[in-house]
């Protein structure tokens, strides 16, 4: 070592410059990476491995169960921190990292921080062909790392030491940047991670990061609030990117200025609180009545912080085709979308600007009247629907007993299945920033693994709160082993398991286009012999946590409160009727593929059901 150089490995040098990038949250400087998740092989444990151990402390790694899982974990803790922390993931050369692909893609499709740090085939290509490399004959540098290209918004294979002084300082502020934020991919030669380089002392330094907020522009906001202050039946569409900007305050405070009702999306529950006047409900496909019937006859629609997919719009039909859209997003591409006059900015920012652009317009109170008496029929619908009397163990009566009994800074995580509509519809925010509905790429088994990602955080964050995680049994067959990873690492999660004997919400849009129950409840499967039931409560014990099953609601709440009181895992197993005690209200048309020929009478009727609603659907208008 000089005065001005340090000789590092590759591997090495990643590691000091991960450990000395900081962000300042509400005025403490935090390491800008909370550690990372990985499985060694030989493809990363020799020189990237060697690198971490000595870095132990300040970047803690958590041993993962399976690639996937990891990456799923890493998106949990990025949505717990509100995209101001990541974590990286750490895989071997081959199938390791091939794990890693459904995770990069949920965290590419909801636009959140995750670093990948992967193996990669030897740069020198003397050992070639090596263990777990593919090959292609015509193009010696293509692999399996070259698939992540898809799925990352930053993507680099290091074939040099040097390399990374201009790598990793992008890599972060790709991860960093509001409207490019998303995963990013750096692919690790075996040799050349051990390979060293005398790199520049200055490269290692510290360093506080901010999140730039990026101011709108005036014309663009001076068009919006002429639209806006025309308006004779105003509504504001609040997604995820309110919670990203920390601009909730701003948003509730412009709706109460200007009299103007609230719906969410999915990635926007708990943007208000659900006792809020201005609060109309959860819009779209998983939606509710309320936030529907209104998104229908509004005349001006400012969307902020939402990419606007197809289940908050009813895929494109939950709106009046001569209805204005304001599209306020930090991303062009999310501003501009159905010809949206685009305020391209921060949430915090656009919203200040805007506020002060419309001056004194106040939208209309009858208007307004209106939109809190169909809130209030859907709470009424709600308050019916999940009486545990109410028919059959369901979904919703699972959700609001658990809903009735937390703490308002509890975390609830659901993803893929029914339960994300479910909780959607009839979770009752108590608190702001709660809510991780994982609807972006809908992904089964990032219930229990993202589950632990978000405890881990709040554990840095709230460690007096728990993490409640609603998952299906489909979704546990797929994914349950980061139990096991909670229980290992001390953090405490309390898991639901609503066994509909298969993957019953597919079986319901089977049935529903007017196709027979076939291949997703375990019962109508043609190649299944003998049924079985899963003991969920012995194979989840069998992984340390603690577990019991309940035959009914009131018997989960007091499970719940048990595992309130516990200091580890809890998994709490209820069976719940695959055919009845769905919430059959509060949906939008939602596009899907029929057959346009087909023999079955049934199912030729409800495509032509289906398609009858096509009218509604805007183009581009």
């Amino acid at each position: 070592m000089s005065d001005q150089t340090i000789r590092l490995t590759t591997a090495q040098a990643i590691i000091k410059y991960l450990s000395n990038q900081f962000i300042e949250i509400d005025g403490v400087e935090r390491r800008v990476c909370g550690g990372g998740f990985g499985i060694f092989g030989h493809g990363n444990v020799t020189c990237l491995g060697e690198a971490l151990y000595d870095a132990r402390e300040e970047l803690p790694l958590y041993r993962g169960q399976n690639e996937q899982s990891m990456g799923f974990a890493a998106a949990g803790y990025a949505k717990q921190w509100l995209r101001q922390r990541f974590m990286f993931c750490t895989a071997s050369a081959g199938p390791g990292t091939a794990n890693l692909l459904t995770s990069a893609a949920l965290a590419h499709a909801n636009r959140l921080p995750m670093l990948m740090l992967c193996g990669d085939a030897f740069l020198t290509r003397l050992p070639d062909p090596v263990l777990q490399q593919l090959e292609h004959f015509g193009n010696p540098t293509l692999g399996v790392n070259d698939a992540f290209k898809a799925v990352s918004r930053y993507w680099d294979r290091i074939t040099h030491p040097a390399q990374i002084i201009q790598s990793l300082p992008v890599a972060l502020a790709t991860m960093l940047d509001p409207a490019d934020c998303g995963p990013a991919f750096i692919g690790l030669p075996q040799d050349v991670q051990g390979w060293a380089h005398d790199y520049p002392a200055s490269f290692f330094e510290k360093r506080v990061h901010r999140i730039r907020r990026q101011a709108p522009d005036v014309a663009d906001v001076a068009d919006a609030a002429a639209l806006l202050k025309g308006a004779k039946r105003p509504m504001i569409i609040a997604g995820g990117g309110v919670q990203y900007s920390g601009a909730m305050a701003e948003l509730t405070a412009f709706a109460e200025t200007h009299n103007i009702p609230v719906v969410e999306t999915i990635a926007g529950r708990a943007n208000l609180t659900q006792d809020h006047a201005l609060n109309i409900g959860p819009l779209g496909v998983t939606g509710s009545n309320s936030a529907n019937t209104i998104a229908e006859t509004a005349d001006v629609i400012l969307a902020v912080g939402t990419r606007l997919q197809d289940f908050t719009t009813g895929s494109w039909t939950a709106f009046s085709k001569e209805a204005k859209i304001i599209g306020m997003n930090v991303g062009r591409h999310d501003a501009i979308k159905h010809l949206s006059l685009p305020i391209v900015g921060d949430a915090k920012l656009g919203i200040a600007a805007l506020d002060s652009a419309i001056d004194a317009f106040k939208g209309p109170q009858e208007w307004v009247d209106f939109a809190q008496a169909e809130r209030g029929k859907w709470v009424a619908y709600t308050d019916d629907i999940t009486k545990p009397s109410n028919g059959p163990n369901s979904y919703c009566q699972a959700i609001r007993m658990v809903n009735d009994l937390c703490d308002p800074r509890d975390r609830v995580v659901a993803a893929a299945g029914g339960l994300p509509a479910e909780v959607t519809a009839h979770w009752q925010t108590k608190d702001l920033s709660t809510v991780d509905v994982e609807f972006g790429f809908s992904c089964m088994g990032y219930e229990i693994a993202g589950g632990w990602g978000a405890r881990i955080a709040q554990h840095e964050r709230e460690p007096d709160q728990d993490t409640i995680v609603f998952t299906g049994d489909g979704s546990y067959m797929l994914m349950n082993s980061d139990i096991y990873s909670s229980v290992l690492t001390n953090r405490k999660m309390i898991i639901f398991v609503l066994d509909n004997g298969g993957f019953a919400v597919i079986n319901k849009l089977q049935n529903n286009t007017g196709n027979e129950s076939f291949n997703n409840l375990i019962a109508d499967c043609p190649t299944v012999d003998a049924p079985f039931a899963v003991d969920f409560e012995a194979h989840a014990a069998s992984m340390g946590a603690n577990a019991e099953t309940v035959a009914n609601p009131a018997e989960l709440g007091e499970a719940f409160k048990r595992a309130k009181a516990a200091d580890k895992t809890s998994v709490i197993v209820m069976k719940v009727d695959a055919y009845d005690g769905w919430t059959t209200e509060g949906h939008t048309w939602w596009e899907v593929g029929t057959p346009h020929v087909t023999d079955n009478a049934k199912v030729a009727e409800k495509h032509a059901e289906i398609e009858a609603s096509r009218a509604k659907q805007r183009q581009g208008v």
